[in-house]
């Protein structure tokens, strides 16, 4: 039995931004067909700060199914978290009609115009960008950016991917990082982008709102927000820090008035909404502000089995609360066959397992 390896090298440079959004909502859709081959993010901590995140899932209409796993060291403070080390992540894919072993990819998955940037912020950003196609108007114009790393620099290209934006107001909270991220992005894009120096000019005037950043607290008011506004956070914690003592509180980086006043509500995962008591839409739903079972799965309007936005002076929310399963395999599927295409990677001879 032949297996492929693929190694850091072997995954940069090979799927657009437009690519990704694609066999993620194909993801999303088969899954809410058929939720048994999803399963949300589970996440263990050890007492120093080390996360494993593990991913198991598959998309049959791709061929693949299996798990994706990565550990990291986290630090964490009231206002923000960083990372002391970044492992890769490692796809386990098999086939889903036969379970052979197709690969195993070993790094990140980049986008091909952007290359590496964050760990992790393309399939991010791609799943965001399933989310800005049933959710931004179509005439969106401005979009509000908060963030200049790379996550940012992926939920833009998301964004530029499925609508046309042609002015975007950035605030972090380093000016420096704001001036260089527009320069860089504003010419690679080719769109404008506006340094702005408080967080209210990135809301004011904008058709979306793209939240990117560390961050663990909010970084608007939602009073600010007005109807036909579109917003976007990629924060998807866990009640394990609280518990394992890294936090006293949960991370939010979306204020309770976004949630409450907020006419559509959608996450990638509304289970793990519950089961990691992500603190963006858990603690209003703790407080009666809204309802769990109002918040729609992200698959469930992809696959039209619910609408998205209906009217253009609805306020939409989308909560990119985590990745799945069925995300994760999705990209790391299109990778590999992109991959072998290409004649990349090692074969390795496996000897077959007998019964």
């Amino acid at each position: 039995m032949s297996v492929l390896l693929l190694r850091p090298a072997d995954l940069q440079g090979l799927v657009t931004m437009a690519e990704a959004i694609e066999v993620i909502e194909q993801g999303y859709r088969e899954a809410a067909a058929f939720p048994v081959i999803n399963a949300p993010r589970r996440r263990v901590h050890s007492p120093s700060g080390v996360r494993v995140s593990n991913f198991p899932g598959g998309v049959h209409g791709l061929g693949v199914i299996g798990a994706q796993t990565r550990a990291e060291l986290v630090s964490q403070t009231e206002t923000n978290q960083s990372y002391g080390f970044r492992g890769p992540p490692v796809h386990v894919l098999s086939d889903s009609s036969t379970g052979g072993l197709l690969a195993i990819l070993i790094g990140e998955i980049d986008e091909r115009t952007l290359g590496p940037t964050s760990l992790m912020a393309f399939r991010t950003a791609a799943a965001s960008g399933v989310g800005f196609r049933h959710l931004v108007r179509g005439d969106a114009r401005i979009a509000g950016l908060f963030g200049s790393a790379g996550q940012a620099a992926n939920q833009l290209l998301a964004l530029l991917t499925v609508r046309d934006i042609e002015r975007v107001r950035l605030y972090s909270r380093d000016p420096e990082n704001r001036r260089r991220f527009a320069e860089q992005y504003g010419a690679k894009f080719g769109v404008e982008i506006e340094p702005v120096a408080a967080p209210r000019e990135a809301v004011e005037g904008v058709d979306a709102i793209l939240v990117a950043t560390n961050t663990n607290v909010p970084v608007f008011d939602g009073d600010w927000l007005v109807p036909g506004q579109h917003v976007t956070g990629i924060i998807g914690s866990n009640i394990q820090l609280v518990e394992g003592g890294f936090l006293k509180r949960r991370r939010r980086e979306i204020d309770d008035r976004t949630a409450r006043r907020a006419d559509v509500i959608v996450a990638n995962l509304r289970e793990s909404v519950l089961s990691e008591q992500q603190g963006d839409l858990f603690e209003p739903i703790e407080r009666g502000l809204i309802r769990a079972e109002d918040i729609l799965d992200l698959g469930d309007v992809a696959a039209g089995n619910v609408p998205g936005r209906t009217s253009p002076r609805q306020i939409t929310y989308h909560k990119n609360n985590n990745g799945t399963g069925a995300s994760e395999l999705a990209l790391a599927g299109l990778a590999y066959r992109l991959a072998r295409a290409a004649g990349r990677g090692v074969e390795i001879d496996l000897e077959p397992v007998t019964a």
